[in-house]
């Protein structure tokens, strides 16, 4: 039996201008064999941020995509208190990686069941339900009204608390202390003085970083107590060629977290795709991404993930352990080689949940930082893609025969919305869906 290629197309062409605005109808909730994933690595001019919040101690680690002359290195971090030695530290850049693959976007794989011979499914029980330092060099300067609050060798950083009070001043004293000030920096970070807030200056010691035989730079960790929920991203605008790229993982005690002052939108999930798109999801989705990007104007924070970190279905990477969850800031959790989930195996809960949220920014679209609020949300979402494998089998009962019939406007759908998710031309679909033989039957 032949499947019509032809009429396929024709109400793929039909319907996904119309779709491409409309809600995608939802494939079969979660579980699902986890296939292929949609990491950070796939979006250039990115950087990485983990936030721990409990209470209103946050910390904030920082990953950036940097490349080139460690040199050259340098991060300017507002940061709305003092912060002593004992504040800040380095992170294994394996444990965000860690965390990046288990919140990353992710497709999983069906089986359709022979008609004539359905399988019943039934919950295994127990099964859990989705549910003061030294202040060296501390005088004011008077050239630039610049202070210089404490300086800290940090592993393989030197680090300086800086506290201004003039913008001009502040460039001045970065720039001829070998710090590159960006063009239009000057205001960006009047607005931060105005606020009172002071400055985490970190550049690389070569031969400190020699020493302790890094090859990479590691993530920087700054802890503070601050009423302050926020990520300061408007310094990363100034000498931006284009948009940039921020993913933010938070972990909290709650649940979700969403930005205060801008939308908060999830990236469309659990949609059904053709079965080609499994060779291709890096692409994939980043056409649903930038799609997605487009149709909020480039104004909008989008979640990808949202979970207890007690469970996961299905799961795209190894559990967190309590130590790697410590080490990211979450250290209320504990910092065993256990696992959140063997805490809820034991009768336990967790005390984590993770929420991974993806900017594309500018200073236009975005001329605010980025403020937060802690919701106790605590539902579960994730950036999930759905592809179902036809049963092949000879039709020998009545069902089958209906099954076989459905499976053409089972395969205009996946077409369809799969245009409609990314752009991608329906011609172009259905010539690999047929490749792939998702387009006919034998």
């Amino acid at each position: 039996m032949t499947l019509r290629i032809d009429k396929i197309f024709r109400t793929c062409v039909a319907t996904a201008a119309i779709l491409a605005h409309a809600a995608v109808v939802p494939a079969n909730a979660f579980c699902g064999f986890y296939v292929a994933q949609a990491d950070a690595k796939l979006f250039n001019k990115s950087s990485k941020v983990v936030l721990a919040r409990d209470g209103e101690q946050t910390s904030i680690t920082m990953a950036s995509d940097f490349e080139g002359d460690v040199k050259e290195f340098a991060v300017v971090v507002p940061v709305p208190t003092f912060i002593e030695r004992k504040q800040i530290g380095v992170v294994e850049p394996k444990t965000i990686d860690h965390l990046d693959s288990y919140t990353a976007p992710r497709l999983v794989e069906y089986h359709d069941e022979d008609p004539c011979h359905p399988i019943m499914y039934r919950m295994a029980p127990g099964a859990p339900m989705p549910s003061a330092v030294a202040r060296g060099e501390a005088s004011l300067s008077r050239q630039y009204g610049v202070t210089i609050e404490a300086s800290y060798d940090v592993a393989e950083y030197d680090v300086l608390i800086l506290s201004a009070q003039e913008s001009d001043g502040l460039t001045r004293w970065l720039t001829d202390n070998d710090y590159r000030i960006p063009q239009g920096a000057e205001a960006v970070l009047g607005s931060y003085i105005r606020q009172g807030m002071r400055f985490f200056v970190a550049k690389v010691n070569v031969e400190r970083m020699k020493a302790v035989g890094n090859g990479t730079l590691r993530p920087l960790q700054v802890r503070y107590q601050s009423a302050k929920f926020m990520v300061p991203l408007r310094l990363g605008t100034v000498n931006a060629a284009g948009p940039q790229d921020l993913i933010i993982y938070a972990l909290t005690r709650s649940g979700r977290i969403e930005a205060a002052n801008y939308r908060t939108v999830k990236i469309p999930t659990d949609i059904d795709v053709p079965l080609y798109v499994k060779n291709e999801f890096g692409p994939f989705y980043k056409a649903v991404f930038e799609r997605a990007v487009a149709r909020e104007n480039m104004q909008a924070v989008f979640v990808e993930y949202a979970w207890d970190m007690g469970w996961c279905d299905p799961c795209a990477a190894d559990p967190m352990s309590n130590k790697e969850l410590a080490e990211l800031g979450a250290r209320w959790i504990g910092s065993s080689d256990d696992t959140a989930f063997s805490a809820v195996r034991r009768g336990g809960g967790s005390d984590a949940f993770v929420t991974r949220l993806h900017v594309r920014y500018d200073a236009k679209t975005f001329p605010e930082d980025i403020v937060f609020t802690e919701t106790r949300d605590r539902s579960n979402f994730q950036g999930r893609y759905v592809q179902h494998h036809p049963w092949r089998g000879e039709a020998k009962c009545d069902a089958a025969r209906s099954y076989q019939d459905r499976l053409t406007a089972r395969f205009a759908k996946e077409a369809t919305d799969l245009a409609a998710l990314t752009g991608w031309p329906c011609s172009e679909i259905i010539a690999k869906m047929a490749q792939s033989g998702e387009g006919e039957l034998k």
